[in-house]
């Protein structure tokens, strides 16, 4: 998702950042052991052969349960970095302080009680933000050739 990024798909992404990050923690703490338990270590099964390279092995199950765990945290990094990425473009302090809460998973009302400002203007705020992340706000570069040609007198 490193291409531009629409209003609706800065929205979204805005709307789900913070599950988005709870998530990608979440994710990688469980991914950490290498799935221990899954043959059997002691008694008569540990010297019985393992199977090996099928679908009912419970290595491989598990290994590719695990590759699809890391396509989600994968997929959840790029929608998060779209926003990191360009949150260098908020210079309004308001509105960075409305977009750390907005960050954080905080309600418009909560972030409005907080600021001690209207819910209604926490919305118009967050729709700044979401103008300034698209890349809708890009300038357009004219049609046509850019290079003109210069003639001589």
């Amino acid at each position: 998702m490193k291409e531009a990024a629409s209003k609706q798909q800065v929205e979204s992404i805005l709307k789900d950042y913070h599950w988005m990050m709870n998530s990608i923690k979440v994710l990688r703490d469980s991914m950490k052991g290498a799935g221990e338990g899954l043959t059997a270590q002691y008694g008569d099964e540990s010297s019985m052969p393992k199977p090996q390279g099928t679908t009912s092995d419970p290595v491989y199950r598990e290994v590719k349960r695990r590759e699809k765990r890391y396509t989600v945290i994968h997929k959840y990094e790029e929608k998060i970095s779209v926003i990191q990425d360009r949150m260098h473009r908020i210079k309004n302090d308001r509105e960075q302080e409305v977009l750390h809460w907005l960050l954080e998973g905080k309600s418009y009302r909560w972030i409005a009680l907080h600021m001690g400002l209207s819910h209604s203007h926490i919305r118009r705020i967050r729709e700044s933000i979401v103008e300034q992340l698209s890349d809708t706000n890009v300038p357009n570069v004219p049609n046509g050739d850019l290079c003109t040609e210069v003639k001589s007198a």
